[in-house]
Protein backbone atom coordinates (compact mmCIF):
# COMPACT_ATOMS: atom_id res chain seq x y z
CA UNK A 1 0.00 0.00 0.00
CA UNK A 2 2.64 2.16 0.60
CA UNK A 3 3.84 2.88 -3.08
CA UNK A 4 -0.31 3.49 -4.39
CA UNK A 5 0.17 6.96 -3.95
CA UNK A 6 3.10 7.75 -5.73
CA UNK A 7 2.00 5.04 -8.78
CA UNK A 8 -1.34 6.98 -8.69
CA UNK A 9 0.89 10.55 -8.77
CA UNK A 10 3.05 8.93 -11.21
CA UNK A 11 0.38 8.03 -13.35
CA UNK A 12 -1.25 11.93 -12.65
CA UNK A 13 1.90 12.99 -14.44
CA UNK A 14 1.39 10.32 -17.09
CA UNK A 15 -1.72 12.09 -17.84
CA UNK A 16 -0.09 15.19 -18.75
CA UNK A 17 0.75 14.88 -22.31
CA UNK A 18 -2.40 12.36 -23.37
CA UNK A 19 -4.40 15.89 -21.65
CA UNK A 20 -2.64 17.99 -24.52
CA UNK A 21 -2.61 15.65 -26.96
CA UNK A 22 -6.26 14.93 -26.57
CA UNK A 23 -6.92 19.24 -26.74
CA UNK A 24 -4.95 19.97 -29.20
CA UNK A 25 -5.22 17.25 -31.89
CA UNK A 26 -8.58 15.59 -30.97
CA UNK A 27 -10.74 17.29 -33.55
CA UNK A 28 -14.00 18.63 -32.65
CA UNK A 29 -14.17 16.36 -29.22
CA UNK A 30 -11.31 16.92 -28.11
CA UNK A 31 -12.76 19.24 -26.09
CA UNK A 32 -14.83 16.24 -24.41
CA UNK A 33 -11.96 13.78 -24.70
CA UNK A 34 -9.68 16.30 -22.73
CA UNK A 35 -11.57 16.87 -19.94
CA UNK A 36 -12.81 13.56 -19.36
CA UNK A 37 -8.58 12.92 -19.14
CA UNK A 38 -8.52 16.27 -17.35
CA UNK A 39 -11.47 14.86 -15.14
CA UNK A 40 -9.45 11.52 -14.52
CA UNK A 41 -6.09 13.36 -13.69
CA UNK A 42 -7.89 15.47 -10.52
CA UNK A 43 -9.57 12.49 -8.96
CA UNK A 44 -6.60 11.00 -8.90
CA UNK A 45 -5.11 13.79 -7.50
CA UNK A 46 -7.74 13.44 -4.74
CA UNK A 47 -7.50 9.85 -4.34
CA UNK A 48 -3.24 9.78 -3.77
CA UNK A 49 -3.68 12.42 -1.09
CA UNK A 50 -7.08 10.55 0.31
CA UNK A 51 -4.64 7.24 0.24
CA UNK A 52 -1.32 8.86 1.92
CA UNK A 53 -3.64 10.13 4.60
CA UNK A 54 -5.68 7.62 5.34
CA UNK A 55 -3.19 5.03 5.73
CA UNK A 56 -0.29 7.17 6.61
CA UNK A 57 1.87 6.16 3.48
CA UNK A 58 3.30 9.58 2.86
CA UNK A 59 6.55 9.61 1.27
CA UNK A 60 9.53 11.73 0.57
CA UNK A 61 9.21 11.32 -3.34
CA UNK A 62 5.16 11.66 -2.94
CA UNK A 63 6.14 14.94 -1.95
CA UNK A 64 7.68 15.76 -4.64
CA UNK A 65 5.36 13.90 -7.17
CA UNK A 66 2.18 15.08 -5.91
CA UNK A 67 2.81 18.87 -6.38
CA UNK A 68 5.32 18.17 -9.78
CA UNK A 69 1.52 16.50 -11.16
CA UNK A 70 -0.14 19.68 -10.23
CA UNK A 71 1.55 22.12 -11.52
CA UNK A 72 1.97 20.07 -14.98
CA UNK A 73 -1.36 19.51 -15.59
CA UNK A 74 -2.23 23.20 -14.06
CA UNK A 75 -0.13 24.62 -16.92
CA UNK A 76 -0.89 22.38 -19.78
CA UNK A 77 -4.18 23.24 -18.88
CA UNK A 78 -3.94 27.36 -19.10
CA UNK A 79 -1.64 26.61 -21.97
CA UNK A 80 -3.87 24.61 -23.78
CA UNK A 81 -6.69 27.21 -23.51
CA UNK A 82 -4.48 29.68 -24.20
CA UNK A 83 -3.55 28.30 -27.58
CA UNK A 84 -6.95 27.87 -28.56
CA UNK A 85 -7.47 31.69 -27.67
CA UNK A 86 -10.13 30.51 -24.91
CA UNK A 87 -8.09 32.64 -22.23
CA UNK A 88 -5.70 35.76 -22.90
CA UNK A 89 -2.62 34.36 -23.02
CA UNK A 90 -1.31 36.94 -19.89
CA UNK A 91 -2.96 33.98 -17.67
CA UNK A 92 -0.26 31.57 -18.99
CA UNK A 93 1.97 33.76 -18.26
CA UNK A 94 0.88 34.73 -14.45
CA UNK A 95 0.43 30.52 -13.76
CA UNK A 96 4.02 30.25 -15.14
CA UNK A 97 5.34 33.21 -12.97
CA UNK A 98 3.17 31.64 -10.10
CA UNK A 99 4.72 28.33 -10.11
CA UNK A 100 8.12 28.96 -10.65
CA UNK A 101 7.88 31.53 -7.53
CA UNK A 102 6.60 28.79 -5.23
CA UNK A 103 8.85 26.16 -6.70
CA UNK A 104 12.35 27.80 -6.18
CA UNK A 105 10.52 29.23 -2.73
CA UNK A 106 9.66 25.70 -1.85
CA UNK A 107 13.64 24.29 -3.01
CA UNK A 108 15.22 27.46 -1.31
CA UNK A 109 13.75 26.87 1.72
CA UNK A 110 14.28 22.81 1.61
CA UNK A 111 17.78 23.40 0.98
CA UNK A 112 19.05 25.93 3.49
CA UNK A 113 16.67 25.90 5.77
CA UNK A 114 14.20 22.81 6.41
CA UNK A 115 14.16 19.14 5.79
CA UNK A 116 10.46 19.46 4.93
CA UNK A 117 8.55 22.59 3.04
CA UNK A 118 5.06 22.91 4.46
CA UNK A 119 1.93 21.37 2.48
CA UNK A 120 0.04 23.49 0.61
CA UNK A 121 -2.79 25.40 2.30
CA UNK A 122 -6.20 26.76 1.88
CA UNK A 123 -5.40 29.14 -0.49
CA UNK A 124 -3.78 26.85 -2.66
CA UNK A 125 -6.59 23.83 -2.40
CA UNK A 126 -9.17 26.08 -3.40
CA UNK A 127 -7.18 27.65 -5.92
CA UNK A 128 -6.53 24.34 -7.36
CA UNK A 129 -10.08 23.26 -7.14
CA UNK A 130 -11.27 26.52 -8.51
CA UNK A 131 -9.01 26.28 -11.62
CA UNK A 132 -9.67 22.79 -12.33
CA UNK A 133 -13.75 23.73 -12.28
CA UNK A 134 -13.29 26.47 -14.55
CA UNK A 135 -10.74 24.36 -16.78
CA UNK A 136 -13.62 21.73 -16.95
CA UNK A 137 -16.22 24.20 -18.02
CA UNK A 138 -14.24 26.22 -20.68
CA UNK A 139 -13.51 22.82 -22.26
CA UNK A 140 -17.38 21.29 -22.23
CA UNK A 141 -18.97 24.41 -23.21
CA UNK A 142 -18.91 27.66 -25.35
CA UNK A 143 -18.74 30.28 -23.51
CA UNK A 144 -17.63 33.96 -24.76
CA UNK A 145 -14.45 35.02 -24.24
CA UNK A 146 -15.03 37.74 -21.58
CA UNK A 147 -16.99 34.96 -19.44
CA UNK A 148 -13.81 33.03 -19.98
CA UNK A 149 -11.82 36.00 -19.33
CA UNK A 150 -13.86 36.70 -15.97
CA UNK A 151 -13.70 33.07 -14.88
CA UNK A 152 -10.26 33.07 -15.04
CA UNK A 153 -9.75 36.44 -13.59
CA UNK A 154 -11.28 35.01 -10.20
CA UNK A 155 -9.10 32.31 -10.15
CA UNK A 156 -6.43 34.19 -10.49
CA UNK A 157 -7.10 36.20 -7.96
CA UNK A 158 -7.48 33.03 -5.78
CA UNK A 159 -4.31 32.50 -6.81
CA UNK A 160 -2.95 35.72 -5.69
CA UNK A 161 -4.20 35.11 -2.42
CA UNK A 162 -2.21 31.75 -2.25
CA UNK A 163 0.93 33.29 -3.89
CA UNK A 164 0.97 36.04 -1.13
CA UNK A 165 0.51 33.21 1.57
CA UNK A 166 3.11 31.01 0.46
CA UNK A 167 5.21 33.99 0.72
CA UNK A 168 4.41 34.79 4.27
CA UNK A 169 4.79 31.56 4.98
CA UNK A 170 7.76 30.98 3.77
CA UNK A 171 8.95 34.51 4.82
CA UNK A 172 8.07 33.58 8.72
CA UNK A 173 10.37 30.29 8.24
CA UNK A 174 13.36 32.09 6.83
CA UNK A 175 12.90 34.47 9.75
CA UNK A 176 12.74 31.63 12.26
CA UNK A 177 15.65 30.44 10.59
CA UNK A 178 17.60 33.47 10.56
CA UNK A 179 16.80 34.25 14.71
CA UNK A 180 18.30 30.59 15.81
Amino acid sequence: MKNVPNIISSFRIALTPVFVAAFVWGGEQGGILAALVFLLAALSDFLDGYLARRFQCTSELGKILDPAGDKLMTLALVACLAHRQIIPEWVLWFFLAKELLTTVGSLFLRGRVVKEVPASNIFGKVTTFSLFTVGLVLMIFDVSRSVATALMVMTVLLATAALLSYALTFAGIWKKHRSN
